[in-house]
């Protein structure tokens, strides 16, 4: 009998896993089409072909359908590569690589950034993401930087400070939406971004 109501268990476990995928399926749909917005509550669970009680017992809030996108991002292989590659032993290929998988990840999730940074000014939801993720390159960026300075690979005389904004301002997704509104092909706008940032960082 215990054998049974765990077998029971594990089955409602995997539909609540569905269930939830299936919502945050149904808000990166919204978010790529740009509405999400103004969607409603009851919208995002018609998208996602569930009832509305059935969404509230998964998300509490507008602000927690927002919540999950911040996993799917974490789980793009661009930015995983960005954790790696920031640390790499040859600090100008960490650099450069770094500068290349950035650009990779805003191209790859650009649908979805261009609505979240859009409307970060007005929606909460957005907001918390685009800070979080900011606050999540801003980390990864004081890495390369310090690596940069131990390798001797930093600019005499440029502080730690100023060269993470440099970066910071370089491998934003405000500057690759600037550069592909102004025809930039992504690997044009790559190579761009690795050129100023070599000359802007390095000796």
């Amino acid at each position: 009998m215990p054998a049974a109501r765990a077998y029971r268990g594990r089955r409602r476990s995997n539909r609540s896993v569905q269930t939830r995928q299936k919502i945050v399926d149904a808000v990166r749909t919204l978010l790529a089409e740009g509405a999400f917005h103004e969607a409603t509550v009851e919208e995002v669970a018609d998208r996602a072909g569930i009832a509305r009680a059935t969404l509230y017992q998964h998300f509490r809030s507008r602000l927690d359908l927002i919540d999950p996108i911040c996993d799917t991002f974490d789980a793009n292989p661009a930015l995983l590569r960005v954790r790696e590659t920031v640390a790499l032993d040859d600090a100008d290929a960490a650099l450069a690589e770094t500068v290349e998988q950035c650009v990779r990840f805003w191209s790859s999730e650009q649908a979805i950034l261009v609505q979240l940074y859009g409307v970060a000014a007005i929606d909460p939801a957005a907001q918390d993401l685009v800070d979080r993720q900011r606050a999540d390159r801003r980390g990864e960026m004081s890495r390369l930087i310090r690596h940069l300075r131990g390798a001797g690979r930093l600019q005499p005389g440029l502080s730690e400070r100023r060269a993470l904004g440099l970066l910071m301002m370089l491998t934003a997704f405000e500057t690759y939406r600037e550069l592909r509104n102004a025809g930039f092909s992504d690997r044009e706008l790559t190579s761009t971004l690795q050129q100023s940032a070599s000359r802007l960082l390095q000796p």
